[in-house]
């Protein structure tokens, strides 16, 4: 006959025992293969929205314009992990996109992109005052700039920068629906993950 001290103790035992097989994504009792699972997901969806976007007619006449969809994963990674997981993500999704969906231009100047936007909004997001649309808004800029900043190279013209308004304009388009949708589902992840907005 089992007393309620031993019935207690099961119970904690079971839950402790199912808890461990749920890593949490951030603190100290996080391990390293929930880590690894975790960025998997984010370089699988990066690169699943990366081909949705080489899918859909978007073209407006202007280089460098892009819906920037592989950006999502880039903020949830920003604000789930820290700032090297996400340079980590934003190098990886570049060069993995370009290598299967573009050439080595399109490398090339992802590379660029990805690092700007996600240098600037880790910046941001580490000042604490900005919300995470602003962030995103603003990485959706510095991710144009930083691909203007090649072509600028490339061309050896400065001849380019004549598009930076509308480069402008569009990255905070972008970047801004980018993080509206960041927003939205960061809460649901973060209750999964067991982990609050920091």
């Amino acid at each position: 006959m089992h007393s309620f001290t031993e019935d207690k103790t099961a119970q904690e035992s079971g839950t402790a025992e199912h808890s461990e097989n749920i890593p949490p994504v951030s603190g100290g009792g996080k391990s390293d293969v929930g880590r690894t699972a975790y960025m998997g997901l984010l370089l699988a969806l990066a690169l699943i929205l990366s081909y949705v976007e080489t899918l859909i007619p978007f073209q407006t006449g202007i280089p460098g314009i892009k819906l920037g969809l592989a950006n999502l994963a880039v903020v949830l990674c920003l604000y789930l992990f820290d700032w090297k997981k996400t340079i980590l993500l934003a190098a990886v999704k570049a060069f993995l996109s370009g290598f299967l969906f573009g050439n080595l231009f399109m490398i090339v100047y992802s590379f660029a992109g990805a690092w700007f936007s996600a240098f600037f909004m880790i910046l941001l997001k580490k000042s604490r005052w900005f919300h995470v649309l602003t962030v995103s808004a603003a990485g959706g800029v510095m991710h144009n700039m930083g691909q203007l900043l090649v072509a600028a190279l490339v061309v050896e013209t400065y001849g380019v920068v004549y598009y930076m308004p509308v480069l402008i304009i569009s990255g905070l388009l972008t970047g801004g629906v980018i993080g509206i949708v960041a927003s939205l589902v960061l809460p649901y992840i973060e209750n999964v993950f067991g982990k609050g907005v920091s």
